[in-house]
């Protein structure tokens, strides 16, 4: 089955200035902010990252999936957080690469009903299926 959507109800749109150095801003003003390389690379880390704000959208998308599987699931996620690990770093082929670490945290359910429930939003969540076979991602339960 396709991960491609059928029917496109919403068209984000943001636009960059000099890259990882510089500005990011979407179209209708909700968001703008300055990237800067973080330290570790070699950056003056003042503003935010293109890592953190892969990891923000992704931690409320899978978030959302895993809301949506727990109501289809008739289990409980209130209180649950969702935490995404961005990591970057360089391929063997000299250009980089992204990992990622998904961190759930389901309190009002036990350890092996909290593992199915991230198995299942995993496979909802749109960029899990961006991601998949792209991407290394690793689900944890916490």
């Amino acid at each position: 089955m396709s991960s491609h959507p059928v029917d496109v109800v919403y068209t984000a749109v943001a636009t960059a200035e000099n890259g990882r150095d510089g500005r990011v801003a979407s179209d209708d003003g909700k968001l703008d902010v300055v990237v800067n390389p973080p330290k570790e690379q070699g950056g003056s880390g003042a503003g935010t990252n293109p890592e953190q704000l892969f990891a923000a959208g992704y931690s409320a998308c899978f978030q959302g999936a895993l809301s949506v599987v727990a109501r289809q699931e008739k289990k409980d996620v209130s209180g649950s957080r969702v935490t995404a690990h961005v990591g970057i770093g360089k391929t063997p082929a000299g250009g980089f690469g992204l990992t990622v670490e998904i961190v759930a945290s389901i309190p009002n359910e036990d350890e092996a009903t909290a593992k199915e429930l991230v198995e299942k939003a995993h496979q909802v969540c749109p960029y899990s299926n961006a991601t998949r076979g792209n991407i290394d991602v690793t689900l944890t339960v916490a």
